[in-house]
C-alpha cells in the first residue's frame, strides 16, 4: 500500500511504525474471511482491510478522528485472526493500537462513554475495586433488565454468582519447588482474574511446583496494562506495565528467572510486545529483557515433564482463546497438554473466531459480543463436551454465561490430573470424577 506521510508526521515513533504497517497490506482481502465482526456485519469498514483505509486516512492527514471512524474502529475486538491469515505479514495489532491512541488524543466522546471509559480503566485493573464493584453489581443483577443503556445490562449480567475470597497465594512470596528444582519462574498474577477466579492461579502454583519449578510471587507486579492499552489510555497503561518490569527485572538481576509465567493469554500478548510499547523509554532495555522470557504457561509446561496419564472418560471441549492462538501463535500446545494428562480432546467448528469477550469488548459493544457468544457456545456444546477449558479468563466469564456445560482453566484440568483437587466448576456441576 502506497502511503504519503511527510518527513515531520514520520519523526514520531508510532506514525513511523504504522507507516511501516500500512505499506505492507496489499489490499488482498484474505482477512475478511476470518474476521468476526465483518462475518456478523457484511460491512467493508468492519473488517481489517476496512478498517486499514480508514485508519491511514486520519493519519495520513493529521486530522481528529471522526465518528465514523471511531465507530468502526471501537467495533474491532483487536481478536488478531486478521494477522494469522494476512499472507503479508500485516501487524494489525500494532497500527490498531496507534490508532486508538490517536483516537484518544483527538477525539472527544459522548459524555456517558467517557464516564464509562474512565470507569472501566479505574476498577478492572485494581482487584480490590473490583471486588468492590462485584459486590454491588451482585446486588443490582436481579435489576438488569431495568437499566436503559445495553451496556449496563451487560456489565450486570457479566457478574459471577459467587465472589471468591482472596487468596494469599497472589501476595508476594517464593514457592519451593517440589523435589528437583529444574527452573525458577514467576508468576504474574494478574488483576481482574484475582477477583474474578482466584483457582486459576492457585492451580498453576501447585502444577508447577509439582513439576520442579520454583515460583516467585514478585513484588511490585500487577496489571499487565492491556485493559487501558486497548483503550488508547497509553499513559496509563505504561505506568502499570512499568511496574512489572521493575518487578521482574528485580528478580532477574538477582536470583534470575527462567520464565515469566503468564495464565491469562490476553495479558500474555501485551507482556510480550513491552519491547515495542517501551521501545522509546528509559525502560527500553529491561522491557525487551522481560518481554523475551515472557511464556504462557502451557509453554513453560511443554518444557517441563508433564507424567503421561492414564485414558480418563472426561471429553474436553478446547476453546482456543483468540489471544493465544494468533496473539501468540501457540495453537497446539494446551491441547497436547491435555491429552498427553489422558484427557479425550475435541475442538469446535470455526475455532479461530472469537467468542467475543476481547477484554472490555462484551461490555462496551454488547449486542455484537452477544451474537459472537451464541455462534461460540453453539459450536462448543455441538461436541457434547463434559467440560470446556480454556487459557484465558476473559473467555471462561463470556461462554460460561452462554452455557450449563462447566468451563474451567487449562491448567485447572492438568493440575487436578496430576494430582490436585477437582475444579470448583466441576465440582459444583457434579461431573463424575476421574476414572
Amino acid at each position: 500500500m502506497q502511503t504519503t506521510f511527510t518527513p515531520e508526521q514520520l519523526k514520531d515513533p508510532a506514525t513511523a511504525r504504522s507507516n511501516e504497517v500500512l505499506r505492507t497490506c496489499v489490499h488482498c482481502g484474505f482477512c475478511t474471511a476470518t474476521c468476526p465482526t465483518y462475518a456478523i456485519l457484511g460491512d467493508e469498514l468492519d473488517s481489517p482491510r476496512g478498517r486499514i483505509y480508514l485508519i491511514k486516512d486520519m493519519l495520513e492527514k493529521g486530522r481528529p478522528a471522526d465518528e465514523k471512524t471511531v465507530k468502526h474502529i471501537d467495533r474491532c475486538l483487536s481478536c488478531l485472526a486478521c494477522m494469522t491469515t494476512c499472507p503479508s505479514g500485516v501487524h494489525y495489532m500494532h497500527l490498531v493500537d496507534h490508532a486508538r491512541e490517536y483516537i484518544e488524543a483527538t477525539y472527544k466522546r459522548p459524555l456517558f462513554e467517557r464516564v464509562l471509559r474512565w470507569t472501566l480503566a479505574r476498577i478492572l485493573p485494581y482487584p480490590t475495586r473490583f471486588r468492590l464493584a462485584l459486590l454491588g453489581a451482585k446486588i443490582g443483577r436481579p435489576f438488569a433488565g431495568l437499566m436503559p443503556d445495553a451496556r449496563l445490562r451487560a456489565m450486570l449480567e457479566m457478574t459471577p454468582k459467587t465472589i471468591p475470597p482472596v487468596s494469599r497465594n497472589d501476595d508476594p512470596q517464593v514457592f519451593a519447588a517440589i523435589g528437583e528444582k529444574k527452573m525458577r519462574v514467576a508468576l504474574m498474577t494478574g488483576c481482574a482474574q484475582r477477583a474474578l477466579n482466584t483457582d486459576i492461579n492457585d492451580a498453576t502454583i501447585r502444577l508447577l511446583r509439582r513439576l520442579g519449578a520454583e515460583v516467585v510471587i514478585a513484588e511490585g507486579q500487577g496489571c499487565c496494562g492491556a485493559l487501558t492499552h486497548h483503550m488508547g489510555k497509553t499513559a496509563e497503561s505504561h505506568a502499570t506495565a512499568a511496574k512489572n518490569i521493575r518487578a521482574w527485572w528485580r528478580e532477574m538481576q538477582g536470583e534470575g528467572l527462567d520464565a515469566v509465567v503468564i495464565n491469562t493469554s490476553g495479558c500474555g500478548t501485551t507482556v510480550k510486545d513491552y519491547g515495542h510499547m517501551f521501545r522509546n523509554e528509559a525502560l527500553a532495555a529491561q522491557a525487551q529483557d522481560v518481554a523475551g522470557i515472557a511464556m504462557d504457561v502451557s509453554e513453560v509446561l511443554m518444557k517441563l515433564d508433564l507424567p503421561q496419564g492414564e485414558r480418563k472418560s472426561l471429553k474436553v471441549a478446547y476453546h482456543a482463546a483468540c489471544s493465544l492462538q494468533h496473539g501468540q501463535q501457540i495453537k497446539t500446545f494446551p491441547k497436547d497438554l491435555l491429552k498427553r494428562a489422558g484427557f479425550e480432546v475435541v475442538e469446535p467448528r470455526d475455532s479461530h473466531l472469537c467468542c467475543g469477550s476481547a477484554g472490555t469488548y462484551n461490555l462496551m459493544q454488547p449486542v455484537i459480543s452477544k451474537e459472537l457468544k451464541a455462534r461460540k457456545v453453539a459450536t462448543l456444546e455441538a461436541k457434547t463436551p463434559d467440560v470446556i477449558a480454556a487459557g484465558n479468563i476473559g473467555c471462561m466469564m463470556q461462554i460460561g454465561t452462554g452455557t450449563q456445560v462447566p468451563v474451567v482453566h487449562t491448567v485447572e484440568l492438568l493440575d487436578w490430573a496430576t494430582g490436585g483437587p477437582e475444579p470448583r466448576a466441576l465440582r459444583d456441576a457434579e461431573v463424575p470424577m476421574l476414572r
